[in-house]
């Protein structure tokens, strides 16, 4: 092939920045140590061409294979004509396909947009204009859902997505296996301290923001997170959660096992009924759940068929394990459990392999690293005693400094030193373990997916029946929080609950956004000044609905 062509000119530059007094520090402490995402894999398919790197439902890929694939398409995306430093929104599902695109993406210097199977038109678009992406990569279809349908849509709201390619029967589009050329005048690595890759945040407050991670920061963290987990060549991880997720891919995830040289197994649904013959039949060592799924999974292991013994290690994270379910994982499941608190933002914690069984089952872990610099603080942003709960704020070797193409979310979530507020209520104990006491903001965890309350209720306000809603967290024992929508309708006509849900559904956004519960209410309680905060709103609500029991 050609060389690839100049980088395409009038696009907001990605960019991830430290202050040079901390990325001197950052690199003399050996963090970052000038790695990226297609050095590492080509190292590896060197060291251990003939090992297993990627296990699907139907392929078995070694590493040599993996990175013969990545080339080809790092080629076949360029021949195509696009350039290094475009961005392309990934949206594939555990598939083997996920790992040669993206590394395809890496090694022909363009930048992966990460999105979940479960966004639908509202976020995809979002995504592809807030990055201006210019390319878009799905699978045929997943789950009874036709996502060409998705990338025919997107074309006609985003028409600056030139390309689409298709794992699977492409239609009118680009199919995967014509992506492919050989791997000749492919260009350099790119420089470790770009951006790799955009990540998607949780969303906390309307659609989600987008994250720029660097080679070096993101690598760190995940090599980091390699030696707490241990991991090694020998491990087998077991991808259960969507791969495009920031919790799989990192903590320690796919990526920290393919960078340690050991085997990635893709399972197609996380439930036990698929995930435990899995890791019966590859002796899966490690995995990570949300908390709704490790409930589901200690129910029906008493009753399981398959050995899963070879288990080591469960890592569960994505939103808070209640100390219920966290103790009955050794006796259960047979395997040490390890807590997990992070965000795709940066700072992630650990319980350790090595800790008492009071710190695992009853705190978040504490940071990764030496120079992860974590503050507890009040309303005033004054720090607090230890064992007081207060707002965190984090900034370290692999805490960005800043979203893209964000400034108003920039000045919310940053202060002026740099510190990243992450939203959270936490409590820190002796020796910096952290206890999740929830959010500070309207957010809602639903089974470790961050749901904006905003967001929704922009949603919901457009039906032509209502008048007014908030969007309210509710406790779950089984999901973490559950969403409920309490909704002032237009007229004296109300709308069936299951009406409202199907419209919303229509409205092409990710399912588990749609409110698990609709109660309808009158009105909604003002102050003397017939003014209330959303937020004071929002807390009445969920009060009041407590305080009834759940009815209305």
């Amino acid at each position: 092939m050609n060389p690839p062509g100049p980088p395409p000119t009038g696009l907001r530059p990605l960019r991830q920045d430290w202050p040079a007094e901390f990325a001197e520090r950052y690199r003399a402490a050996g963090y970052w140590r000038s790695e990226t995402f297609p050095g590492f894999l080509r190292q590896r398919a060197a060291e251990r061409p003939e090992a297993i790197a990627i296990v699907d439902r139907e392929r078995r890929w070694s590493y040599a294979e993996l990175w013969r694939r990545a080339e080809a398409h790092a080629a076949g995306f360029l021949a195509r004509g696009l350039r290094p430093g475009e961005r392309v929104v990934v949206q594939l599902g555990n598939i083997a396909e996920f790992f040669s695109v993206v590394f395809g993406l890496f090694r022909a210097g363009l930048v992966p947009v990460y999105a979940l199977p479960a966004h639908r038109i509202s976020e995809i678009a979002h995504f592809a204009r807030r990055a201006e992406a210019s390319a878009y990569v799905v699978a045929d279809r997943q789950d009874g859902f036709d996502y060409r349908d998705l990338a025919r849509a997107l074309q006609a709201e985003v028409p600056a997505v030139r390309h689409v390619v298709v794992v699977g029967e492409p239609g009118e589009f680009t199919a995967l296996e014509d992506c492919v050329a050989a791997p000749e005048g492919l260009p350099p690595d790119p420089d470790p301290q770009s951006v790799a890759f955009l990540q998607i945040s949780g969303g906390s407050t309307g659609l989600s923001k987008l994250i720029p991670r660097t080679h070096d920061d993101y690598i760190y963290s995940f090599r980091a997170s390699n030696e707490i987990c241990g991991v090694t060549a020998d491990s087998v991880f077991l991808v259960a959660l969507p791969a495009a997720h920031n919790f799989p891919m990192s903590s320690p995830g796919h990526m920290g096992a393919l960078h340690a040289g050991a085997r990635v197994v893709l399972s197609p649904a996380p439930d036990p009924a698929t995930a435990f013959p899995l890791i019966e039949r590859e002796r899966v060592t490690i995995t990570g759940l949300v908390p709704p799924l490790a409930l589901l999974w200690l129910q029906a292991a008493p009753a399981r068929r398959h050995d899963i013994s070879s288990l080591q290690v469960l890592l569960v994270g994505g939103a808070k394990f209640t100390p219920e379910g966290a103790k009955r994982v050794r006796p259960v499941l047979g395997c040490t459990l390890q807590q997990v608190f992070g965000m795709a933002e940066g700072l992630v914690n650990y319980t350790r392999l090595d800790d008492p069984e009071e710190i695992i089952v009853n705190t978040q872990g504490r940071p990764i690293s030496p120079d992860d610099e974590v503050l507890v603080v009040d309303d005033l942003g004054n720090p607090v005693a230890e064992g007081e709960a207060g707002h965190l704020l984090a900034r370290g070797p692999y805490t960005i400094r800043a979203y893209h193409n964000d400034d108003a979310a920039n000045a919310r979530s940053f202060t002026a030193d740099g510190y990243y507020r992450t939203g959270d209520i936490v409590k820190r104990l002796p020796g910096g373990y952290l206890v999740v006491q929830g959010r500070a903001g309207d957010h809602i965890n639903r089974a470790g997916e961050k749901i904006s309350a905003e967001e929704i209720e922009d949603h919901l306000l457009a039906h032509p029946d209502v008048f007014d809603v908030a969007i309210v967290s509710i406790p779950d024992d089984f999901l973490g929080e559950r969403s409920c929508a309490f909704v002032i309708a237009q007229g004296s006509e109300r709308p069936r609950p299951a009406a409202l849900k199907a419209w919303m559904r229509q409205r092409g956004i990710a399912d588990f956004k749609v409110p698990d519960q609709i109660i309808f209410v009158e009105r909604f309680a003002t102050t003397a000044a017939l003014k209330i905060s959303r937020k004071e709103l929002r807390a009445r609500l969920r009060a009041e609905f407590l305080q009834a029991g759940g009815a209305a």
